[in-house]
């Protein structure tokens, strides 16, 4: 298997810290491995619906962003990929202290990648999968 250049991890986790959307929720990148990025983020009251769970779009979020760089994990450093089509299945409400969005490359491309993401949410041990993604990554070639 190939290995993860220090240099590609380093740019995605330089790209992340522009990610302001998610920088303003606290979102942090917990995992960065070829294939696979894991990003986690409290739930905290701005985010929440009327409902008083985690507002989709949050989840979607965290989701497309974890696949995105999932995909730019098989680019060269200072690539960077743009979300072609991704479809999300809502599965259960999103109440927990945070989410956990778990990117994975199903099949990279060179003109397309295709993606899945899985969201948690996470009240202390336990882990509730309340969205499943799946799409499809433009690599952007520096």
């Amino acid at each position: 298997m190939r290995e993860l250049d220090n240099s590609v991890v380093d740019s995605i986790r330089a790209s992340f810290e522009k990610q302001n959307f998610l920088l303003t929720f606290g979102a942090k990148l917990t995992h960065v491995s070829l294939g696979h990025v894991e990003i986690e983020v409290p739930v905290t009251n701005p985010a929440l619906n009327q409902h008083n769970f985690a507002h989709a779009a949050l989840t979607f979020a965290v989701g497309d962003t974890a696949a995105g760089y999932a995909a730019q994990s098989y680019l060269t450093a200072g690539s960077d990929v743009l979300t072609v089509e991704l479809k999300v299945n809502y599965l259960a409400p999103a109440i927990g202290q945070k989410l956990r969005g778990i990117g994975k490359v199903v099949r990279p491309g060179g003109r397309i990648t295709v993606v899945v993401a899985e969201v948690f949410a996470s009240d202390d041990d336990a882990l509730t999968q309340v969205a499943l993604l799946q799409g499809t990554m433009l690599p952007l070639a520096k």
